[in-house]
């Protein structure tokens, strides 16, 4: 899954660190999503969501076409 996370953390000037203390996950989860190993839980994501007043649909787009 493709993310715009790295780009939406470095416009509001969080580190990995302060993203990952207000989402409650490890700096290593922040990393994974962003460098796309790791998809987020559906909870994680509107957290997400909600952190950076966006869509689902603005962070995360599905790789796969239907």
């Amino acid at each position: 899954m493709k993310n715009r996370l790295k780009v939406l953390r470095a416009e509001r000037d969080l580190t990995q660190a302060q993203l990952s203390a207000a989402l409650a996950v490890s700096r290593q989860t922040v990393n994974a999503i962003e460098t796309g190993k790791f998809d987020p839980s559906l909870p994680l994501a509107f957290r997400i969501s909600r952190l950076f007043e966006l869509p689902i649909e603005e962070i995360f787009q599905d790789g796969d076409p239907l």
